[in-house]
C-alpha cells in the first residue's frame, strides 16, 4: 500500500480548505453613482447573504414602433443590438414586422465592464448584403439608476431612435429599461449573460440556472389474486397461465399456475414505480404456456392509473372483479382478427401506495424520507441555504479552436428539489453566486453537489457509444446535515475528485457557503428516536431485491421527466447524482469496506490487548489497580452499570474538545483510490456486460475465484465454530456430550450454593493469576471445544 500512496503534498490538496468570502450585498450610497467611482457601504440583509454579490448591468428590450421600411423591399426585419464595450447581445429578428415585440433581458457583468457608454442598436436583417442600420439609443453608465431589491422593478419607457448623427426624424422609437443590480434581481435566471457571449442559436437555452423538482412518484401494487374462464387458443385442454403486467418500461410476472385449469388462482404482489401525471396505463395479458418454449397471448386489459384508490396506511384495499378482452381465432383468421369478446375476467387488488417513500436514490446518501402523499407530511425542523460561490482550478475538458476549455455548471440535489446553475463558459475559475433554499424535514440526510461539463453549446465533449455528446463529470461532493451545527455559516472549499481508469485525479474545488437553521430543536430530538423511513416501509416491508428493481426503475423515471425540462437535466447528470452504479462490483470499494469492518473491531482488539497485558502482569501497578477496582465491583455490583454509563459520558466530553470543526470530505485513504491498481480500476469502470478481451475476463475471473475461496473459506470456519456449540448437547459425539452434561450438573449444584460474589472473586483470581502460575499450553476448555466435531465432515 506504500509503494502506491500518494505523496503527502498531494494528500493534503485533497483536504477541505477553509475560505473567508466575502458574503452578503453591498450597496453604494444613495443608490447613485458620480465620477469618483463607487462609495460602499454595509447593509443587513436576509436574502443572498450567503454569496458574494456581483453587479451586472441590465438592459431590458421590450418592443418597438414605428420602424421606417427599407426604402428597396419595402418592409423591414429587425432585430436590437446591445452593445457594451466589447460585448454585444442580440434579439431574434422578425419578419416584415415594424412595431416588433422582443421582451428580453441582457446582462451584463460590471466587472468586465470596460466602456462607460451603453449603446442600443435596432437594424434591419438582411440575408445577402450588410444588415441595414436604422437607429440607436447611447445611455452613460454614470447616469444609470441602481435598483435596491425589495424595490419594484424599473418601469421601461420609450425612447426616440437616432441616427448616426445623433438626429431623431422618423426613424422610430424603442421600449427600453436600463438599470444596475445584483444576481438577485428577478430578471437574472432568464437574461443573456455577458459571461456567455459566446453561445449562439439553442445553445442559450442550454446555460441558463433552473430548480427543477422531481415528479411525484407512486408505488403502484397490483394484487393478483385470480381469474376465470380462461379460455385457450386450442381448446382441446385446459391452460396453464401466468399473468404479465406492464407499466411504461416496467415488465413483472406472476408464477406459473401450478394447475392446467381455466379458474386459474396466485395471490401475488406486483409492485411498479408510477410518476404524476400518470401518462402511461396498467396493462395486464394472461398468457397461456402452450409449449415450453412459447407464451401464447389469450386475453388482455389496460387500466388508467387515475381510477385506482390511494392507500394511506395498512388497511386492506377492496377487490374487483375486471372484464378481459380476448380477441378470438377462427378458421377465417382474417375477418375475425378484430373480434372481441368478453367472456373472460380477472380478479385484482389494485392501489396507489401513498405511505411509502419512493426511493430514487441510494439509501446510503438519502436526502428526502417523506411518504408521497402530502397528507403524511410533518412539518419542517430546518431550512437549509446554500450558496454555490465558484470553482477554482477547473482541468480542461474539451477542446475547441485548437486550445482546451471548460464550460462548468453546478448541480445540488436535497429532496425534491434539483438545482442548476448557469453555465460560464471558457473558464477555468467560474463564479456563480447563486444562493438556494431548501426545507428540511429530517437532520440525518444528505445535499449533493456535482459540477459538470456543458457539452451542448456547439463545441467539442465526450460523446457516448451511440455518438450523442454528454456532459461529462467534474467532481461531486456529499455533505450530511447531521455533521453541521446548527445556525453557523460553513465557508468550505471542496475538492472535486474523480477516479478514472487511469487513477485519482483532483479536477478543481468547489467553493460553497451553507447554513442550517434549526426551526424546532424539539422535533429534531424526536425525530432521533423514530423511524428513519415511513412506517409502512417497516409493517409491509419489501424485499432487498423489489427495493433495488423499484430504486432503479423509479430513477429512470426522474432522469426522462428532468430530460423533459428547460434546458434539459440530462440523464448522464441525473445518474450521477443518484448513483445508480453504486451496486457494480469493485475490487477497490470490496477493499475498503472490508478494512471499514476492521476498523471498527480495532477499539476490540486494542481492549483485549490491553487486557492480555494486565493479564500477563507486563506493568504490575495497573495490574493491582485493576485487581482493587475488580474486588470494589464485586462487593458493590450496583456500581457496575452506573460506572460503564459515566465512563462513556466522560469519553463523549473529553472528545469534545477534538470535534470536527469542518463537515467531512471525501476521504481517498478510505475510498482506497490512491492505493488501487490500475487493472482494478479498469475493472471498475467496464461496461456491463463486459466488453474486455476473453484473456483479460479469465484473469480476473480467476482473480474473483480466489478472493471469493478466501471469503468461502472464513465462512466456513465461522458456520464451524456455531456447529461446535450445536454439538454440545446434540449427543454428536456421546462422550462429549455426556462430559458436558455432567459438568452442567456439577456447575449448576455448585453455583447454587456458593454464594455469587465468591464465584465471581475466584473466577477473577484466577484469570488474573501471575505467569508463574500459567501453562502455555491451551487451556481445558479450548481443548474440549476444539475437539467437537461440525457438519463440516458431511460435506462434499
Amino acid at each position: 500500500m506504500s509503494s502506491q500512496a500518494a505523496p503527502k503534498g498531494n494528500q493534503e490538496d485533497y483536504k477541505l480548505k477553509d475560505t473567508k468570502p466575502e458574503l452578503g450585498e453591498r450597496w453604494p450610497h444613495g443608490g447613485q453613482r458620480g465620477g469618483s467611482g463607487w462609495l460602499y457601504s454595509e447593509r443587513a440583509t436576509s436574502t443572498y447573504d450567503l454569496v458574494e454579490q456581483m453587479f451586472y448591468l441590465y438592459v431590458r428590450v421590450v418592443k418597438a414602433k414605428d420602424l421606417p421600411p427599407n426604402p428597396v423591399t419595402s418592409n423591414v426585419d429587425p432585430y436590437v443590438e446591445v452593445k457594451v464595450g466589447n460585448y454585444k447581445g442580440k434579439t431574434r429578428h422578425f419578419e416584415k414586422k415594424t412595431s416588433p415585440e422582443w421582451k428580453q433581458v441582457f446582462a451584463f457583468s460590471k466587472e468586465k465592464i470596460q466602456s462607460s457608454v451603453v449603446e442600443v442598436f435596432v437594424r434591419d436583417k438582411d440575408m445577402v448584403a450588410r444588415d441595414d442600420y436604422i437607429g440607436k439609443v447611447e445611455f452613460d453608465m454614470h447616469e444609470v439608476p441602481t435598483r435596491v431589491p425589495p424595490d419594484s422593478p424599473l418601469a421601461p419607457q420609450w425612447y426616440r431612435l437616432e441616427n448616426l448623427r445623433g438626429e431623431a426624424r422618423s426613424r422610430g422609437e424603442i421600449m427600453l429599461a436600463v438599470w444596475m443590480g445584483t444576481q438577485a434581481d428577478e430578471a437574472f435566471p432568464e437574461a443573456w449573460h455577458s459571461d456567455s457571449a459566446s453561445v449562439k442559436g439553442e445553445g442559450v437555452y442550454n446555460i441558463r440556472s433552473k430548480v427543477y423538482v422531481n415528479p411525484k412518484l407512486w408505488y403502484l401494487r397490483v394484487n393478483v389474486i385470480e381469474a376465470q374462464d380462461v379460455e385457450p387458443q386450442d381448446k382441446s385442454q385446459p391452460p396453464q397461465v401466468f399473468v404479465k403486467g406492464q407499466v411504461g418500461q416496467q415488465v413483472l410476472k406472476t408464477k406459473l399456475c401450478p394447475a392446467k385449469t381455466p379458474n386459474p388462482m396466485w395471490n401475488e404482489d406486483l409492485v411498479f414505480v408510477a410518476a404524476e401525471p400518470f401518462e402511461e396505463k396498467l396493462v395486464l395479458t394472461v398468457e397461456n404456456k402452450a409449449s415450453p418454449g412459447k407464451d401464447e397471448v389469450v386475453a388482455r386489459i389496460a387500466l388508467p392509473l387515475n381510477k385506482f384508490e390511494i392507500r394511506l396506511d395498512h388497511r386492506t384495499v377492496h377487490s374487483h372483479w375486471y372484464n378481459l378482452e380476448r380477441f378470438g381465432f377462427g378458421v377465417l383468421e382474417g375477418d375475425k382478427r378484430n373480434e372481441t369478446k368478453f367472456s373472460s375476467r380477472i380478479h385484482l387488488r389494485v392501489c396507489l401506495e401513498g405511505a411509502y417513500h419512493v426511493l430514487d436514490e441510494f439509501t446510503m446518501y438519502i436526502s428526502d424520507t417523506r411518504p408521497t402523499a402530502r397528507q403524511l407530511w410533518k412539518q419542517p425542523i430546518g431550512i437549509l441555504e446554500v450558496g454555490i460561490l465558484s470553482a477554482q482550478g477547473l482541468q480542461s475538458m474539451k477542446t475547441n479552436n485548437g486550445k482546451g476549455s471548460t464550460d462548468a455548471y453546478c448541480v445540488a440535489k436535497y429532496g425534491q428539489k434539483w438545482v442548476r446553475t448557469r453555465t460560464i463558459t471558457e473558464s477555468f475559475n467560474p463564479k456563480w453566486n447563486e444562493q438556494y433554499t431548501w426545507e428540511v424535514y429530517d437532520p440525518c440526510t444528505v445535499i449533493t453537489f456535482g459540477v459538470f461539463d456543458n457539452c451542448h453549446l456547439g463545441g467539442g465533449g465526450q460523446t457516448q457509444g451511440s455518438g450523442a455528446k454528454i456532459d461529462s463529470r467534474i467532481g461531486k461532493v456529499r455533505i450530511r446535515l447531521s455533521t453541521l451545527e446548527m445556525d453557523r455559516i460553513y465557508t468550505n472549499s471542496y475538492p472535486l475528485l474523480v477516479l478514472k481508469p487511469s487513477g485519482l485525479k483532483k479536477m478543481g474545488e468547489l467553493q460553497l457557503a451553507i447554513r442550517f437553521t434549526c426551526l424546532s430543536m424539539a422535533h429534531i430530538i424526536y425525530l432521533y428516536g423514530h423511524p428513519f423511513l415511513p412506517k409502512m416501509h417497516y409493517l409491509h416491508p419489501f424485499t432487498v431485491n423489489q427495493l433495488e428493481s423499484l430504486r432503479y426503475q423509479a430513477m429512470n423515471i426522474v432522469a426522462v421527466r428532468l430530460g423533459r425540462a428547460e434546458p434539459p437535466l440530462r440523464k448522464e447528470v441525473v445518474e450521477y447524482m443518484l448513483d445508480v452504479d453504486s451496486h457494480i462490483w469493485s475490487m477497490r470499494r470490496s477493499k475498503a469496506n472490508f478494512f471499514r469492518i476492521v476498523s471498527l473491531f480495532s477499539g476490540a482488539i486494542s481492549m483485549s490487548r490491553w487486557l492480555g497485558e494486565v493479564q500477563q502482569w507486563k506493568n504490575p501497578v495497573t495490574t493491582i489497580l485493576v485487581h482493587v477496582l475488580f474486588f470494589i465491583l464485586i462487593c458493590y455490583p450496583e456500581l457496575i452499570l452506573p460506572t460503564m454509563f459515566l465512563y462513556m459520558f466522560l469519553i463523549g466530553i473529553w472528545n469534545f474538545r477534538f470535534r470536527p470543526r469542518h463537515p467531512p470530505e471525501m476521504d481517498t485513504k478510505l475510498s482506497w483510490a490512491e492505493a488501487a491498481r490500475p487493472d482494478e480500476l479498469d475493472e471498475e469502470f467496464d461496461t456491463f456486460p463486459t466488453s474486455k478481451a476473453q484473456d483479460v475476463i479469465r484473469m480476473r475471473y480467476d482473480r474473483l475465484r480466489s478472493v471469493a475461496g478466501r471469503i468461502q473459506t472464513v465462512v466456513g470456519d465461522i458456520a464451524t465454530q456455531g456447529e461446535r456449540f450445536h454439538t454440545l448437547l446434540s449427543w454428536r459425539d456421546p462422550r462429549a456430550t455426556s462430559l458436558f452434561i455432567i459438568f452442567c450438573l456439577i456447575a449448576a449444584v455448585a453455583l447454587y450454593i456458593t454464594p455469587f460474589k465468591v464465584v465471581a472473586s475466584v473466577a477473577g483470581i484466577f484469570w488474573l493469576r501471575h505467569p508463574k502460575f500459567r501453562s502455555k499450553l491451551p487451556s481445558v476448555p479450548s481443548n474440549f471445544f476444539k475437539r467437537l466435531s461440525s457438519r463440516a465432515d458431511n460435506m462434499l
